[in-house]
């Protein structure tokens, strides 16, 4: 039987395209307790604004687990719960600043998303991935830029390859890519 909250849920879009709204939407309404793992850092006055927005429309009852470098810490049993990870953007950026090289960084990101779905598969938790879709704007004009964009774009694909849901967010509008149509 199909347990609509044993699964995966990749949610792209573009900046300010309402991506995380529908991911916090998507959480609440599935009823379950749910774990948000954040994976920003503050470097500066705008992102420490980003930063609590984001915290002040988060339910109390939510435990946030920070994640700017991976996974592989989380030693929380997730069984049952929901897992809203917000953002996939930023993890690839910090992992782009310390590894400099694009193929490492992408190779570090493949590792640590391979470890955190493998404990999806054991532990059986609805789990919900933001991440921006970086590839559908202007090119930028810096090598870095490029680099993170090409990377975001890999890292994307790799994620909604190994989803069961593929969600793309425009305007505040979902449009489902990906999955099972439920009952």
């Amino acid at each position: 039987m199909f347990d609509r909250y044993d699964r995966s849920v990749l949610i792209l879009g573009g900046a300010r395209s309402g991506k995380s709204t529908f991911a916090q939407k998507m959480a609440q309404n599935s009823g379950l307790p749910f774990v948000y793992l954040a994976t920003g850092i503050v470097t500066d006055d705008e992102m420490e604004s980003r930063v609590k927005k984001h915290q002040s429309s988060r339910p109390p009852t939510w435990t946030t687990l920070e994640t700017p470098l991976g996974f592989h810490h989380i030693k929380t049993d997730l069984t049952g719960k929901g897992v809203l990870l917000d953002c996939v953007t930023f993890l690839a950026s910090n992992l782009l600043l310390q590894e400099k090289e694009e193929n490492a960084t992408f190779q570090r990101l493949t590792d640590e998303f391979q470890w955190f779905l493998e404990k999806r598969d054991r532990e059986r938790f609805f789990c919900l991935m933001v991440s921006n879709e970086t590839g559908m704007g202007v090119v930028p004009v810096y090598p870095l830029g490029r680099t993170f964009r090409d990377l975001q774009g890999r890292i994307n694909q790799w994620l909604a390859a190994r989803a069961d849901e593929v969600y793309l967010v425009v305007a505040g509008l979902p449009w489902k890519l990906k999955g099972r149509v439920e009952e």
